[in-house]
């Protein structure tokens, strides 16, 4: 048997390990990994605009001697399938590498352990000109001007990540970057930033970050059920579902809060977590199309390191696919909540239907098909009925049905889903319309019949005070 070696054009593999499909925030998430499996209280991000684009990211974990640094910058430094200790949350030894050069071109790890210093540095220009891995030991001098690197050698022991020649954002657009890592970073970490385990702090900018926790579970109106259980080949699986407040029992500021800049609609789903670290969220992996119906159901699911391969995460940690086994399950229990999660949009429904109070309009129900129908019973639409001429009438009924037929059905979805506490259809029907309506009945004249009748309408239900006692008296 014949062989010979075969080596990767470095300049074309260095482009396709550049393309791997991290965003700026899911990067930066990788390299904090790093830091809370190295046992970090604190790490730090910082992003200098100013000569040139530069972020570091530091912190105070048990740091690398000059050995240890040279294999952590190896790519795929670790053996996957080798069993990692508990709560490591790295698995391929590729994050630290793959994370940061989707970023930039130049990556510089200064580490400090047992007063010791050492400094490593992977220049991809450099790597593509000598068309070789050559890794890069720097003049440490040429760090001194960086804060970070003066509070590392204050340290007892930690590490820097520095991010050079950074290429693929603009300097003048970076400010909304840090807004959405600011985001990110403080859902995804949110339970180590509440210290309720391994406490972590992170700061950006040398703002501290506030936990985002989507369950909303400090409000007494969110319903959260009971944890189960599963076992699976061994491993055990945790799931909680949570049903978020309804708009109509929080305040704005919590609704949109909670809502985040993507929506109710795109973030409900399961919440998939490893090790408490999160890893996707919004999403139902096929298992159910997103719908207003379900944006208030998320369900928490706590996995162990160990089980990767059942749920199918990616290097980048930001995808994931559990196995057909495993959707068995998640598909009985999305099933169940979501019975819990459409409750006050059924309730909404049943209450149209209410035949103890009358309503302006009708829901109806035929062959399939919903309609929403101006109720024809009504007994103002009755009175008025009785005073129209016949081609009056006939123009009415007409206009009515133009009503129906083009209710704007897509654009109230859109804004009850985008700000439902901004619509405020009863602000439209004043007390004053009331009074002179009271007055304009008493006009045309009515039985107690009509009267009984109208003390069940929507208008008069919640405002009988507002009835004047003349249209009894009239009577």
């Amino acid at each position: 048997m014949k062989t010979e070696k075969v080596l990767p054009n470095v300049s074309n593999f260095i482009k396709s390990i550049r393309d791997v499909g991290y965003t700026f925030e899911v990067a930066v998430a990788d390299i904090i990994d790093n830091s809370i499996s190295a046992k970090a209280t604190f790490v730090k991000i910082l992003a200098i605009s100013q000569p040139e684009l530069q972020i570091g990211i530091l912190d105070n974990g048990y740091g690398m001697n000059e050995e240890e640094l040279v294999e952590a910058m190896r790519l795929a430094s670790k053996n996957p399938d080798m069993q990692r200790a508990k709560n490591e949350l790295g698995k391929f030894g590729l994050g630290l590498k793959t994370a940061s050069f989707s970023q930039c071109k130049k990556l510089t790890v200064i580490s400090k352990k047992d007063t010791i210093v050492s400094i490593k540095q992977w220049d991809l220009d450099y790597i593509e000109e000598k068309d070789d891995w050559l890794l890069i030991t720097p003049d440490m001098d040429d760090y001194q001007k960086n804060t970070f690197y003066q509070e590392l050698k204050q340290l007892e022991n930690g590490t820097l990540v520095i991010w050079e020649n950074i290429d693929r954002y603009k300097k003048d657009r970076f400010s909304s970057k840090i807004d959405t890592l600011t985001d990110h970073l403080s859902l995804v970490f949110h339970r180590f930033l509440e210290k309720s385990f391994t406490p972590v702090s992170l700061y950006v900018n040398n703002s501290k970050l506030k936990p985002f926790n989507p369950f909303n579970p400090e409000n007494m109106a969110t319903f959260e059920k009971k944890t189960e259980i599963i076992r699976f080949a061994n491993h055990k699986i945790e799931i909680t579902p949570y049903i978020l407040p309804h708009h109509k029992k929080v305040s704005k500021q919590e609704w949109d809060y909670y809502a985040t800049n993507d929506g109710y609609t795109k973030t409900q789903g399961f919440y998939l977590y490893r090790e408490n670290r999160l890893l996707i969220y919004g999403t139902w992996w096929g298992l159910l199309k997103p719908s207003d119906a379900t944006k208030l159901v998320r369900i928490k699911i706590d996995i162990t390191n160990e089980q990767d391969k059942l749920w199918g995460i990616d290097v980048k940690k930001s995808t994931a696919n559990p196995i057909p086994e495993l959707k068995q399950d998640l598909k009985r229990i999305l099933t169940e909540s979501i019975k819990d999660g459409i409750k006050p949009y059924s309730k909404r429904a049943k209450k149209i239907q209410d035949k103890t109070e009358i309503k302006f309009w009708d829901l109806v129900i035929n062959n399939g098909k919903i309609y929403f129908k101006i109720n024809k019973e009504h007994p103002i639409y009755i009175k008025i009925k009785e005073n129209m001429t016949n081609r009056t009438s006939s123009i009415f009924d007409i206009y009515l049905k133009g009503l129906e037929h083009y209710m704007p059905l897509e654009a109230i979805e859109y804004h009850l889903q985008q700000s439902s506490h901004d619509v405020s259809q009863k602000e439209l029907l004043t007390n004053e319309d009331i009074d002179k309506l009271i007055k304009q009945l008493q006009d045309v004249g009515m039985n107690k019949n009509d009267i009984e009748k109208l003390l069940k309408t929507e208008i008069f239900k919640d405002r009988q005070e507002l009835v004047d006692a003349k249209l009894l008296s009239k009577n």
